[in-house]
């Protein structure tokens, strides 16, 4: 039997709207009405159109386009999907970049956090929050970013460029605090922040391992073949490794935050299963950082256990704390053939480095403009950006080769000031908060990031800590948790009252 409808000639009532009505049937009976759907539905349209006339690069363009859109929708309206996949973005970011792929995953990285902004406006707008902003540190924080917006004002800035370039990084990466303070709300999602971030954590752990006993991937020794790169990472002869990030500094400080984490979830309640799997993960982080040859990662943990002993004051962490210090006296002393341990020896004995005294010597060169221009150089007037934009300028090519000192520079001894009482208030808020929290979970959340973010204050001094993914990401994830535990200790008292 033909069932096929036949149109007369000349029928007019026949109009391109039911079409569409159709197919508006067709997907809302087959369940398809929904952003997935549709999308699945443009993306199967886009493929049997595009292939046949253009080739397969158009369709797969296509494709990313269309599947943008579902994304985007849950990042919006499902926010903890957006944290947790910008956490996994920054962790990878560089990583992938490093495959060279032609596309601008750094401005995809850009986009998904503007879209978490949006949805934290949405939400607002219908949720407004009820105290979630009025602290310290969120006054602090939204202080330092119009300070770093004002900067193109700045009658010292060579370029306005390099601060167009520059604010979006500082700006953006700042904002997303914001998202995340406002957005975790429960212990299972803060849960679930820390799974993700120890999950990432190992996987970068057992990268480097792979990377010092195996050997680099191509794509990776094809970036190692260029002579700049080479003369910094390969030190008589056994080349720093970086594992999944920018370089082998971002690699080192990563790895040192994530021991801490696992040290300070040791202090809680939890099992002995527990512990003893926090405590292997958190020496293989240890481990593997000394891939690194970062000395001045070396120094983060000792001072973050030093806090340790001081915060806890009981007789297991003091004796533990000895035991810690004997052994890295005897790891100092000890001589040694060995490269890794050579390199960790040294952190301990700055005065007989000869970089160390190079930056020390710089530093003191340019105390002198610092004290002369209070609002600083103007933001991105030193580094990549000041030689791109301002190749001629006093700045461009000076080292800052630590954080403190580019925020000196840039932005004058009033930035550094403003920038100093931000990091000030966040330690000073994490260490009331830790005595004031009465869940012992959530107090040991309260201690690792307290941890993390004082050893990260330590090792911005030497190296340049909080500008690179994932750490300047992470950062403003852990300063937000510093609040965000406090809170949701308060909510659970309150429900404990009878």
């Amino acid at each position: 039997m033909d069932n096929r409808i036949e149109i007369p000639i000349g029928q007019s009532d026949y109009k391109k709207t039911d079409l569409f009505n159709t197919i508006k049937k067709s997907l809302s009976a087959n369940r398809l009405l929904h952003p997935l759907g549709v999308s699945l539905f443009a993306i199967s349209i886009v493929l049997g159109y595009s292939l046949p006339h253009y080739g397969y690069l158009p369709g797969i363009a296509g494709i990313i386009v269309v599947a943008a859109i579902p994304l985007l929708y849950s990042i919006i309206a499902y926010p903890q999907f957006g944290i947790i996949l910008v956490m996994v973005t920054a962790y990878l970011l560089m990583w992938v970049i490093k495959f060279g792929i032609g596309f601008p995953i750094g401005t995809l990285m850009d986009g998904l956090q503007v879209f978490m902004l949006i949805g934290l406006l949405l939400k607002i707008k219908y949720n407004k929050p009820t105290g979630i902003y009025k602290n310290p540190v969120t006054y602090l924080i939204t202080a330092w970013i119009l300070y770093n917006i004002l900067q193109v004002a700045n009658p010292s800035l060579s370029s306005r460029l390099s601060w167009v370039y520059t604010i979006r990084s500082v700006a953006m990466v700042m904002l997303m605090y914001f998202v995340f303070l406002y957005h975790i709300r429960t212990i299972q999602f803060l849960k679930l922040i820390i799974k993700a971030w120890l999950l990432l954590s190992l996987f970068a752990a057992i990268y480097a391992l792979w990377q010092e006993y195996i050997g680099f991937l191509p794509f990776e020794q094809a970036g190692l073949d260029n002579p700049d790169v080479r003369s910094l990472l390969l030190i008589d002869g056994h080349w720093r490794k970086f594992s999944v990030f920018a370089d082998p500094v971002a690699f080192s400080y990563n790895m040192v935050a994530s021991s801490l984490l696992c040290i300070g979830l040791m202090t809680g309640k939890i099992s002995k299963a527990k512990k003893y799997m926090l405590g292997i993960m958190a020496f293989l982080f240890t481990y593997v950082m000394l891939f690194s040859g970062t000395r001045g990662s070396y120094v983060l943990l000792p001072a973050a256990l030093a806090l340790l002993a001081i915060l806890k004051m009981n007789k297991t962490i003091f004796m533990a704390t000895i035991a810690g210090v004997l052994i890295f006296l005897f790891l100092i002393f000890v001589p040694t053939s060995n490269y890794t341990l050579y390199r960790f020896q040294t952190a301990f004995r700055p005065s007989n480095d000869a970089s160390f005294n190079v930056r020390k010597a710089n530093q003191k060169r340019i105390q002198p403009y610092i004290l002369s221009h209070p609002l600083g150089g103007g933001l991105g007037s030193t580094g990549a950006w000041g030689q791109r934009f301002a190749p001629g300028s006093y700045l461009a090519h000076f080292p800052p080769d630590s954080g403190y000192v580019r925020v000196a520079v840039e932005l004058g001894w009033i930035g550094l000031f403003l920038f100093c009482t931000l990091m000030f208030t966040v330690l000073k808020t994490a260490v009331n908060n830790y005595y004031r929290i009465k869940d012992p979970e959530l107090k040991s959340i309260s201690l690792a990031m307290l941890l993390i973010v004082f050893a990260l204050n330590i090792g911005n001094y030497p190296q340049e800590a909080f500008v690179q993914f994932p750490t300047s990401v992470f950062l403003y994830l852990v300063i937000a948790i510093i609040n965000v535990v406090m809170r949701l200790d308060i909510e659970k008292q309150k429900l404990m009252q009878p």
